[in-house]
């Protein structure tokens, strides 16, 4: 068994690999993005713990759950959120050969200090011990109530798809698949060849630094910020994200040789 995908648009098309953040599955990518299957073949997974992805990869720790995804995803192009963003950014440190252009929306490559990083896998396991005790629906409640998504309306939230997650598969990529879990990739991100693009909302003072501090690092990184949206930037202002997206991809056509400036 494998990670469940979604498949739309023409089979023979450019192919998208869209990789959702936490508590999301494949179906919260939110209506403007489905226009993009009218020109390529999007293939949208469920990644470990989410969505109908089975339970035998829940404890899939990082990076196994990134290659998870690339296996499913195959060759293409790779267009990661927050924690799907973490995955993408990982395979394409492990596997290029697979990414031919990567996508972040509001994600970083890790935190560099071991104390931070074991600080988070203590806070990450007491919100899954929280989340098995209340329950998927009151810990929706609590977490699309914090300050990073503030600018996320209520028809944005997709907290019905949501809620088709099961408890013990989110509870487990808390405790194995969190920013605690993840070795930093900084070190890595010079040797990336790919065009590299890092989506960041306005707003989102602490990804916006982290989106310059890639580019510093990366040369094949650019960096768009989209007016008027917070961390989720493509759910927030979906029209605009979705123009940068697509502006972007026709910039660097598959098998672009030429990088970000």
């Amino acid at each position: 068994m494998t990670l469940a995908v979604d498949l739309q648009g023409p089979a023979d098309a450019t192919p998208l690999v869209l990789v959702h953040g936490f508590t999301q599955n494949s179906r919260c990518w939110g209506p403007a993005f489905e226009t993009l299957r009218e020109h390529y073949a999007l293939r949208a997974v469920d990644a470990p713990g989410h969505g109908r992805s089975p339970a035998e990869h829940d404890a899939a720790a990082f990076p196994d759950a990134a290659l998870l995804v690339g296996d499913v995803g195959g060759r293409g192009t790779y267009v990661g959120y927050s924690m799907g963003g973490r995955l993408c950014l990982r395979l394409a440190c492990e596997r290029p050969d697979l990414v031919e252009r990567l996508v972040l929306i509001g994600a970083t490559p890790g935190l560099r200090d071991a104390g931070e990083r074991a600080a988070r896998r203590r806070a990450d396991a007491a919100l899954a011990d929280r989340l098995e005790a209340i329950g998927l629906p009151a810990f929706l409640d609590e977490w699309l109530a914090l300050p990073l998504f503030a600018g996320l309306p209520p028809e944005a939230q997709a907290r019905r798809e949501r809620l088709t997650n099961r408890v013990d598969g989110v509870a487990a990529s808390l405790r194995h698949c969190g920013t605690g879990n993840q070795d930093p990739l900084w070190d890595r991100l010079g040797a990336l060849t790919m065009p590299v693009l890092l989506i960041v909302g306005e707003h989102d003072a602490k990804f916006r630094a982290v989106a310059d501090e890639v580019c510093a690092t990366c040369p094949a990184a650019t960096a768009a910020v989209v007016p008027g949206a917070g961390h989720s930037a493509h759910l927030e202002q979906p029209h605009r994200s979705l123009v940068v997206l697509q502006q972007w991809l026709h910039r660097y056509p598959t098998g672009s040789v030429e990088q970000p400036t």
